[in-house]
């Protein structure tokens, strides 16, 4: 398997599979390169619908010219357990951060997740999130104040009165039923407008068909997060003779 970064000639390759409707899977595989190395490579330069080989080519190459190496002090600020190869860890979260952008955060929310979710404990103080990422507390505190108020990221102090950020897997389930209320709420107004544009206008209903498009999408929406919250999250109970029951039987 090629190592290495990617030729001009493997992107368009990779331009070529994605307008052909292929699967990153199918593309690596053509390559002879991991699904991630494409997956990550794509996601980084515009996406499956915004790729382009010549423009991924260079930017890739200012990237390069712009990366400083690292100290000795900063590559061994982070110590890998379980036997990790770090570049790999570097790589991985590099790629979740380009996902996470496309998703729609910015590159600092999305730096901050990706350290967070990699991370075993998953909670982090501000210091350790600056060191980590080599940024200033204020562009963390920022990034910080925009994730916990949308429900992906929870304060916690310990015992120092030390600030943790923690993620879990209910936080999602938190953001899953915010995203939906938001729904419900962008219904309420487009309804009220039908009544403002007169109901028999077409601008009042194209609103309706907005809301009522939505409004089952939001209730739908609601309805799959608790069901997965109980059946993914909630921990078997024991019976009398010690088995344990499946909560998705």
């Amino acid at each position: 398997m090629p190592g290495g970064r990617l030729t001009q000639q493997e992107r368009r390759q990779i331009a070529l599979g994605l307008a052909d409707g292929l699967a990153y899977a199918e593309i690596a595989r053509g390559l002879d390169r991991p699904t991630s190395t494409v997956t990550r490579e794509v996601m980084r330069n515009g996406g499956p619908t915004g790729y382009r080989a010549d423009l991924a080519h260079r930017a890739t190459e200012r990237r390069t010219r712009r990366r400083r190496p690292a100290s000795p002090r900063e590559a061994e600020s982070v110590p890998q357990p379980h036997g990790r190869d770090a570049e790999a860890v570097r790589e991985y979260e590099e790629m979740l951060t380009d996902v996470l952008m496309a998703s729609g955060l910015s590159k600092m929310m999305s730096r901050v997740l990706a350290c967070l979710y990699t991370d075993d404990a998953g909670s982090l103080t501000a210091a350790e999130l600056v060191q980590r990422l080599q940024v200033s507390p204020a562009s963390i505190s920022k990034a910080i104040a925009f994730l916990a108020d949308q429900d992906l990221v929870r304060r916690e102090r310990d015992e120092r009165r030390r600030e943790h950020y923690v993620v879990d897997d209910d936080l999602w389930h938190q953001s899953t039923i915010a995203s939906a209320r938001s729904l419900v709420q962008l219904v309420e107004v487009l309804r009220q407008g039908i009544g403002v544009l007169g109901p028999d206008s077409p601008a009042a209903v194209r609103l309706e068909s907005i809301a009522r498009y939505l409004d089952f999408v939001a209730e739908q929406f609601s309805r799959a997060a608790e069901q997965a919250r109980e059946i993914l999250y909630t921990r078997p109970k024991e019976t009398r003779n010690g088995e344990a029951n499946d909560p998705s039987a």
